[in-house]
């Protein structure tokens, strides 16, 4: 049986919040947070190379084909604006990563885990990959905007 990455996340947070929250207390939360970002962006990367290799297509074309597997279990409402082999834009418009974060009295912290990993994930899926967001739920915006490009292509393309 597969663990969804929904259930993946709820199940780090198990450890990883209590942990951050007592290395936040006894070297203060910004060095704290630093650590963690740090340790998380190495990670994402890792990731990222990982989920890259896999598959056919552009590196758009790709990510759009993994987007179903970091929705599983219901955990995201999504609107697609724009696909193409150069373009994938949607709006995450309902987030249960961001729910269960907010539940637990930590969005910040949801941030930190979840949402500032996507861009270190970007870079390790295709160096020619980049990825605009200006905004998520997880800190209190109404959807998160994902615009994926190749590198070098206008946002008009």
């Amino acid at each position: 049986m597969s663990v969804s990455i929904l259930e993946q996340a709820k199940i780090q947070a198990q450890v990883l919040v209590p942990l951050l929250k007592a290395f936040q207390a006894e070297i203060g939360t910004e060095r704290a947070n630093e650590i963690a970002r740090k340790a998380l962006r190495s990670w994402a990367y890792k990731m990222g190379q990982e989920i890259g290799a896999q598959g056919a297509g552009t590196a758009v074309e790709k990510m759009a084909a993994v987007l179903p597997a970091f929705s599983a279990d219901d955990a995201h409402d999504i609107d697609v604006l724009k696909q193409t082999p150069e373009a994938f834009d949607f709006n995450v418009t309902r987030c249960r990563y961001a729910q269960f974060y907010k539940e637990l009295g930590e969005p910040e912290l949801g941030f930190l885990f979840l949402c500032s990993q996507d861009f270190p994930l970007t870079e390790g899926f295709s160096p020619d990959l980049e990825l605009v967001r200006t905004q998520t739920i997880m800190q209190g915006a109404s959807y998160c905007d994902f615009r994926w490009r190749l590198k070098g292509k206008s946002s008009q393309a």
